[in-house]
C-alpha cells in the first residue's frame, strides 16, 4: 500500500467552476515530489484537502491505512502527521527562534521538548540564532524556522505550498539544496508545490503537472521533457518554435544549430544577453517569430543566419487536441 494516497479527489468552487477534477496520486515513504502548475490550477486547494483542512466534493486521502478526514468529518481539523507550510511563515514576532520552534511541543515533556528543539536547530543550522527574533533574521532563515516548527512534532508528511516565492534567487537556491539534503537524510515524505519549474527541478526529479485542476502528466522530469503529452507540459520547459511544414511539430531554442549557410534562413531582429547564451529573436521566411540560443554569442541584430536541427529532437504534438495547441 502506498504511503500517501490521493484517490479521485474533485472539488468545485462555490460558483460552480472546477477547482480539482479526479485527482489521484501516490507518494511512497521518503519520496519527494514537486507539483507544478500555473496560478489558479488548484495546487493550494489540493494541499489543504490532503492535510485535512478543506472539504472535497468527492474522493479520499489515506496516510498508510489511516483515512484523512476533512473538517466536515472531524471536530478539530488537521493532523499532526501531515504539516502544511504556507508561503507566509506566520512566525510569532515576539517569540525567539527557539520559542517559535517549540510552540507545537508545549504539551510535551520538557526534557523531550528541549531535546527536540536542539535537534531541529542543529539540523537547520540555526543553533546560533536560537535567542534571536524573526525580525533579526533573513527571509531564508525565517522560512527555515517555519519549517523547523512544522518538523518539531515529527510529522510523517510535509506539504510545502510555495514557501520560497518571496526569497531572492540565491537564498532560494541555497535553502532548497539544504532542505533537500535534510529530507533525504530523514527519509521525509514531501509534496512541494510551485509554479516555477526551476524550483521544482531543484527540489525533485519527480514531477506532477497540474493544469486547470487536472493532472496532465507525471513522472521523471527527463521523461516528461523528452515525451510531453500536452502543449502546456512541453512549453513549461522552454519556448517552442513552430515548424511550419510539419503539423504539430516544434523545436526548442536549445536544440537549434546556427549556420552561415544552408536551409531555414532567418534574420536576427533582437538579441538578449542571458547567463549561458544570447537569446536571439529570429524572423523566419513565413513571418514566424523564433527564439534561438546563440551559445557562442556571435550573431548580431540584422544579421542573416541559417538554422538547422536534429530531427530526433523535434517535439511532436500532432496527437494533441487542436484546442491545446497555439493558433499561431
Amino acid at each position: 500500500m502506498s504511503y500517501l494516497k490521493v484517490s479521485d479527489i474533485s472539488k468545485q468552487y462555490d460558483q460552480g467552476s472546477d477547482a480539482l477534477v479526479n485527482i489521484s496520486l501516490t507518494l511512497e515513504k521518503g519520496e519527494v515530489v514537486s507539483l507544478i502548475g500555473e496560478s489558479g490550477s488548484g495546487k493550494s486547494t489540493l494541499l489543504k484537502i490532503i492535510a485535512g483542512l478543506e472539504v472535497q466534493d468527492r474522493g479520499e486521502v489515506y496516510l498508510g491505512e489511516t483515512r484523512i478526514l476533512n473538517p466536515s468529518q472531524k471536530l478539530v481539523s488537521g493532523y499532526d502527521e501531515i504539516k502544511l507550510i504556507h508561503q507566509g511563515n506566520h512566525l510569532y514576532p515576539n517569540s525567539t527562534v527557539g520559542e517559535n520552534i517549540s510552540r507545537p511541543l508545549l504539551m510535551y515533556d520538557k526534557a523531550y521538548r528541549e531535546e527536540r528543539v536542539k535537534l531541529i536547530l542543529e539540523m537547520l543550522n540555526l543553533t546560533s540564532f536560537e535567542d534571536k527574533y524573526p525580525r533579526q533574521l533573513s527571509g531564508g532563515q525565517q522560512q527555515k524556522v517555519a519549517i523547523g516548527r512544522a518538523m518539531s512534532i515529527e510529522p510523517e508528511v510535509l506539504l510545502l505550498d510555495e514557501p520560497f516565492s518571496s526569497l531572492d534567487t540565491i537564498q532560494k537556491r541555497e535553502l532548497i539544496e539544504e532542505l533537500r539534503a535534510i529530507f533525504d537524510q530523514m527519509q521525509m515524505t514531501v509534496l512541494f508545490v510551485t509554479h516555477d519549474l526551476d524550483d521544482a527541478l531543484m527540489m525533485s526529479g519527480n514531477l506532477v503537472i497540474l493544469q486547470k485542476g487536472k493532472i496532465v502528466q507525471e513522472g521523471k522530469a527527463e521523461d516528461i521533457f523528452r515525451n510531453p503529452t500536452t502543449y502546456y507540459t512541453a512549453k513549461l520547459f522552454s519556448h517552442l518554435n513552430i515548424i511550419s511544414d510539419k503539423e504539430g511539430a516544434f523545436i526548442r531554442p536549445m536544440d537549434i544549430l546556427i549556420k552561415n549557410k544552408g536551409r531555414n534562413p532567418g534574420k536576427v531582429s533582437e538579441k538578449k544577453f542571458l547567463i549561458h547564451f544570447n537569446q536571439l529573436t529570429v524572423i523566419m521566411p513565413e513571418g514566424e517569430i523564433w527564439k534561438v540560443e546563440d551559445k557562442e554569442r556571435t550573431c548580431e541584430v540584422g544579421e542573416d543566419i541559417y538554422l538547422d536541427w536534429d530531427k530526433n529532437k523535434e517535439v511532436c504534438l500532432s496527437f494533441v487536441s487542436s484546442d491545446d495547441l497555439p493558433t499561431s
